[in-house]
């Protein structure tokens, strides 16, 4: 697949997170592009505008604006070091880009907001209401995405979060939403994070807004905790794209000599689960909070359980290669006859990749949708 992108600003070596061998998929997709091209043949943003831009994937938009030093948030840690990486290798220095996570605030007032959609509406939601404060009248927001991504809902948010709007026309079946920041709008308070009561127990489960299932439990956490393993003997427990925390929370009331790691690529996700943990448990017992690249921060045979429920999609493109990835990482990181428990839609066929890597794999616990499967370290 080609990974150069070419646009009015120039022509950028781009790749993706995490690297495959002979990946499949760009770094940026149409409206990318139709971004950028408007950008420098229509409105020409001024030298030293304030520019944000917002949900850059893999940093396509950051490097073709890099002249304007522009800030760049993300709820996705992979997103940020893909950026860093496409700097550096496009020979460009890492300080013309100030990366920021989803709950960390922008400096000053804006010229212009560039939001690429994401795929969960709530976080676009969140994103608007934690930039009120940095928005003008004058300021310029665009909101740039494939048609399918762009449902009659986006237009909705935008006008009651920001003001009116027109849009584009299509060009590659990508479109761009423009808002005016209305002054009189009345917007109300910013409803995430969520909470609710964890059935069956006292625990108040809080959430923010890019977390799966952040409404309610989801089927599958609820099927996985019911078949959580008892290690006693166990020192260290991963919850290895932990997403809200649910399962290392259980993990840690099951085995309570071990200390818990709480691992995702989302920032939200780790704040939610570092706020979950210690509403439940208090802040006495030993837990580790890790936004990353999955395990590649962790030492090899530092763990004795990993629990895994792995994301079927990065971004807007549905695939396995972030669950293989955590597969391949796992086997590594796991101490010899150290566990990884995984659960997986059916239809995803987990146990195929996890025979091939671990060379066995036994089948837990299956209903109409979900199995839960579970293999071990040998060497």
């Amino acid at each position: 697949m080609e990974n150069v992108l070419t646009v009015a600003q120039g022509s950028f070596k781009l790749n993706r997170l995490p690297q495959r061998p002979r990946e499949l998929l760009r770094a940026w997709d149409a409206a990318d592009e139709y971004l950028l091209n408007y950008l420098a043949e229509e409105a020409r943003p001024a030298p030293g505008a304030r520019i944000l831009i917002v949900n850059d994937s893999f940093g396509a938009l950051a490097l073709a604006l890099n002249s304007f030093r522009p800030q760049a948030l993300s709820d996705s840690y992979l997103s940020q070091q893909a950026t860093r990486l496409n700097l550096l290798g496009n020979d460009l220095p890492e300080q013309q880009v100030r990366l920021l996570n989803s709950l960390e605030e922008p400096d000053g007032v804006l010229d212009w907001v560039l939001i690429k959609v994401p795929k969960t509406l709530a976080l676009l939601e969140d994103e608007l209401f934690r930039l009120q404060a940095h928005l003008a009248p004058s300021t310029r927001v665009i909101v740039a995405g494939m048609i399918k991504t762009l449902p009659a809902s986006v237009w909705k948010l935008l006008e009651r979060l920001v003001g009116p709007t027109t849009t584009s026309l299509a060009r590659k079946k990508a479109r761009l939403i423009f808002a005016s920041p209305d002054p009189a709008r009345v917007i109300g308070k910013n409803p995430y994070p969520v909470c609710y009561r964890l059935e069956g127990t006292d625990d108040l489960i809080c959430n923010h807004a890019n977390v799966f299932s952040r409404e309610s439990l989801d089927i599958g956490t609820r099927f996985f905790l019911q078949h959580l393993p008892q290690r006693p003997q166990a020192r260290d427990i991963i919850d290895l794209g932990c997403g809200n925390g649910l399962l290392g929370l259980t993990a840690a009331r099951l085995n309570p000599a071990a200390t818990i790691y709480f691992v995702d690529e989302s920032f939200m996700a780790v704040a939610s689960a570092r706020d979950n943990f210690y509403r439940a448990l208090g802040t006495q017992r030993d837990a580790v909070f890790c936004v990353g690249d999955g395990l590649s921060a962790f030492e090899p045979d530092s763990a004795d359980l990993i629990l895994c429920n792995p994301p079927f999609h990065q971004h807007n493109t549905v695939g396995d290669q972030l669950a293989v990835s955590m597969f391949v990482q796992s086997r590594k990181v796991l101490r010899k006859g150290g566990e990884l428990w995984v659960i997986g839609n059916r239809h995803l066929d987990y146990h195929v990749n996890l025979n091939r890597l671990f060379g066995h794999c036994t089948l837990v616990a299956s209903n109409a949708k979900f199995v839960v499967l579970k293999t071990a370290r040998k060497d």
